[in-house]
């Protein structure tokens, strides 16, 4: 099942130009909070990598690219969240929008996996760094899942949730593929409880691969984590395909398509 949606050429001619206006303004404004927030965040990371300022830095930044993309966020489930507990946060993909849904839907100290090619950009780099956010380089192959454990050791020890899209990336079609297993082998590693995230509507907001913004309603569902204490190994294409039918049933609940 493939989502509809039309090209920019079957519409009219005030559907495109509100859509131009919307796409420069996000980029606009998306580009500039960004500066500023690496700024704000190389500022207070001075005095403290783990100030909770840090993280309203975080939830304005997303706030910000939301509102400029003219995308409204509509959360369920936020009572399933323990603010004393980490966890692996385990979503679907669609859109780059994913990620400020994510940061204000799981109002958590969270840090995602991040493309090794965003670690190029000056100041938001850096700023990335400082933080935690994990670098993956997909390029290195066997190398990477040592690297990303080593990073991830880390943030757990220092109370931090991590986020992954357990797809590995945005499917182009908008159709929801297979879960792979390295999150899940990654919680039962660190007996972390597994959340489970469902989005919906970001593809249509911001399609994966094309430079434009429509926005539009958004909704995350966040529903009750696994546990996995006491798991082993030989549990973790369990965990996957149960973290797996819960957020397919939440995006076929909700209209999108599960491949």
């Amino acid at each position: 099942m493939k989502p509809a949606y039309p090209g920019i050429a079957s519409l009219d001619l005030v559907t495109v130009l509100k859509i131009g206006f919307r796409t420069i303004l996000t980029w606009t404004v998306g580009v500039t909070v960004t500066f500023l927030g690496a700024i704000a965040v190389l500022t207070i990371a001075l005095f403290s990598q783990t100030s909770p300022l840090i993280e309203k830095v975080i939830w304005a930044w997303s706030k910000a690219w939301l509102w400029a993309s003219g995308t409204t966020l509509e959360i369920e489930g936020q009572e399933h969240i323990d603010p004393e507990r980490s966890y692996v946060i385990v979503a679907n993909h669609l859109s780059t929008l994913d990620i400020m849904v994510c940061f204000l839907t799981v109002r958590l100290p969270i840090r995602y996996l991040a493309k090794k090619e965003l670690f190029r950009i000056p100041v938001f780099a850096q700023a990335m760094r400082r933080v935690g956010m994990i670098e993956v380089d997909r390029a290195a192959r066997g190398a990477i899942h040592a690297s990303v454990n080593r990073q991830a050791k880390d943030l757990i020890e220092h109370n931090r949730s991590l986020i992954i899209y357990a797809e590995g990336t945005r499917p182009r079609d908008g159709v929801m593929k297979p879960f792979k297993k390295g999150a899940f082998t990654m919680a039962v590693a660190a007996q972390l409880p597994v959340l489970p995230l469902s989005i919906h509507g970001t593809y249509e907001a911001a399609v994966p691969g094309r430079p434009w913004f429509r926005g539009g309603p958004v909704k995350a569902i966040v529903d009750p984590a696994i546990e996995t204490a006491g798991l082993t190994p030989t549990d973790v294409n369990s965990l996957r395909d149960q973290t797996r039918e819960i957020i397919a049933g939440n995006v076929s609940r909700l209209g999108g398509p599960v491949g």
